[in-house]
């Protein structure tokens, strides 16, 4: 067995402890923690060591205090309090691109989403954190019996690919124009919090992609991979409703895993790159999610997913939009530059 192989074998094995844990203990918001799983199980390499998963989940509770605390300041001094998130998300992505952390996502989601929810009530702000950081715990926990489960062999010496770091200028210009596409979602969702919750996740996802797309690949990336994971979460749900109960939820989610899980991790060759699959996963999770939520809750699931759904093709149309402006005026600039000091 290949190592691609049992990469897809642990994002599988991983996504049903997730879920298990998630649902199975009836968490706040449990699509969260099998977000946070699916960014920890895609993270290329070793697993995250448990004492380092620890202390990240310290950093992301840290920052979620923040966001508690910057919701007077959001409240009262609006455009300061947007300024001041803006400037916290430029520094978490800009540290994300120059490190090459996957696990940025979770820490702009925590800083983002935190705020919103306190706004309108800060005792579930509280619940949301709870779960971002339980379900880092739990990502690290799953991915590291997943790496148990199905080991990789040491690498051969001399055959390992060098990770191409991004300059201070590249990573400066990605963290800007990540920040471009969530902020004006941020601010929308601080005017009506309950409709543009999941709008948020949906844009810090789209916002980390964006900054590492090209513009040639952008929309087929960004809106291509909203409309891939739209479809992956209508054919869960079809499963679901022929029997809807926690074990086929499961292997539902497995069924879903492995399916994505071979063209991520380059089992079958495809036109798409692996963020693409990435979010894929993730745009699923933040639309099923929600969907079963919807139905316990007795809402109309159909009328709901719908709109949720027009709301990320929008988001994710917004963030292609904003990827060639801001190439395109960057190409302008240096054109300019040259020819004013070349």
């Amino acid at each position: 067995m290949g190592r691609a192989d049992k990469a897809v074998l642990r994002l599988a094995f991983g996504l049903v402890l997730a879920v298990l844990v998630a649902y199975g203990l009836a968490l706040k918001a449990p699509y969260a923690v099998c977000v946070v799983a699916v960014l920890i199980l895609c993270k290329p390499g070793p697993p995250i060591p448990l004492f380092k998963g620890i202390v990240f989940a310290l950093v992301v509770a840290a920052l979620m205090a923040a966001g508690v605390l910057s919701v007077p300041i959001l409240q009262n001094y609006a455009l300061a309090g947007v300024m001041l998130t803006a400037a916290l998300l430029y520094a978490v992505f800009y540290l994300g691109a120059r490190k090459a952390n996957p696990l940025t996502t979770i820490l702009v989601m925590a800083g983002t989403l935190i705020p919103v929810v306190g706004a309108v009530e800060q005792a579930l702000a509280f619940q949301i954190g709870v779960t971002l950081a339980v379900g880092l715990c739990i990502g690290v926990l799953v991915s590291g019996a997943s790496h148990a489960l199905f080991p990789d062999l040491p690498p051969t010496m001399g055959k390992g690919a060098a990770v191409e770091v991004p300059s201070r200028e590249s990573a400066s210009w990605i963290a800007l124009r990540a920040i471009v596409v969530v902020v004006p979602v941020f601010v929308l969702a601080l005017i009506n919090p309950s409709f543009y919750v999941a709008a948020i996740m949906k844009s810090v996802a789209l916002g980390q992609q964006a900054g590492s797309t090209s513009i040639r690949s952008a929309g087929r990336e960004l809106v291509g991979s909203t409309l891939m994971g739209a479809a992956i979460a209508g054919c869960l749900w079809f499963g679901l409703s022929l029997r809807p109960n926690l074990w086929m939820l499961m292997l539902w989610m497995a069924a879903a895993a492995l399916w994505a899980g071979t063209r991520l991790f380059r089992v079958r060759t495809g036109a798409f790159p692996p963020s693409f699959w990435v979010q894929s996963l993730v745009t699923m999770l933040l639309l099923l999610g929600p969907a079963i939520e919807d139905s316990a809750g007795g809402t109309d699931v159909l009328k709901a997913s719908a709109m949720r759904v027009a709301l990320f093709v929008a988001v994710a149309l917004y963030a292609w939009v904003t990827v060639w402006a801001l190439e395109h005026w960057r190409a302008a600039r240096s054109r300019a530059l040259f020819f004013r000091h070349g």
